[in-house]
């Protein structure tokens, strides 16, 4: 996947938290951001033609690990973080009755 991609990925997910008047809305598309820049740091962590990191004689060029694996617990607290964030409005629905930002904003402000 080309790192352009991902940066066309996260400008529609940026797009969509700007855009969006819905709570849910915002969280998907801050998953949607979330996602395109593990994928771009995926693709920037990649080797062309590389090896897997098992050193034997004969391998240049390994790939490093340190990207995926990071990738991995970035994964791991991004779904925590969404599974929090759907949490959060699930109780702002019960308090409010409602998931519109503008109508929020009308009753606090």
């Amino acid at each position: 996947m080309n790192p352009i991609l991902s940066f066309i990925i996260i400008l529609i997910g940026l797009y969509g938290m700007v855009a969006s008047e819905n709570i849910i809305k915002s969280i998907i598309c801050f998953s949607i951001i979330e996602t395109a820049l593990i994928l771009l740091f995926l693709n920037l962590g990649n080797v062309g033609l590389g090896d897997i990191p098992i050193i034997i004689d004969g391998i240049s060029n390994m790939v490093d690990p340190l990207p995926q694996a990071l990738m991995i617990t970035t994964i791991v607290i991004g779904a925590s973080t969404t599974a929090l964030a759907f949490m959060i409005s699930i109780k702002i629905f019960h308090y409010y009755g409602t998931l519109e930002w503008d109508e929020l904003l009308e009753r606090e402000g």
